[in-house]
């Protein structure tokens, strides 16, 4: 994430600043993260999956390629709780 951060600055237009959007990750709140002075991190609150683009994008995945599928790999050997 530190090489990242470092590049993303060498990026920005000299004199201006940017925004970076963070999820709360362990790499993304690391201690020993330097971020650089013309970087300022943003983090999403705890738990806000409809923020995070990334969490958008399994949902839109599950919805149409992956829920109510039958896998032949699946074995039902014991039944539901239910039952």
């Amino acid at each position: 994430m530190q090489t990242f951060l470092d590049q993303l600055s060498d990026q920005v237009a000299p004199k201006t600043h940017a925004l970076v959007l963070m999820d709360r990750a362990g790499w993304h709140c690391a201690n020993d993260l330097v971020i650089p002075p013309n970087l300022t991190p943003i983090f999403l609150p705890p738990y806000s999956p409809e923020l995070n683009a990334i969490e958008r994008l399994w949902l839109y995945l599950k919805e149409r390629f992956l829920l109510h599928r039958l896998w032949d790999c699946l074995l039902y050997t014991s039944p539901s709780p239910r039952d």
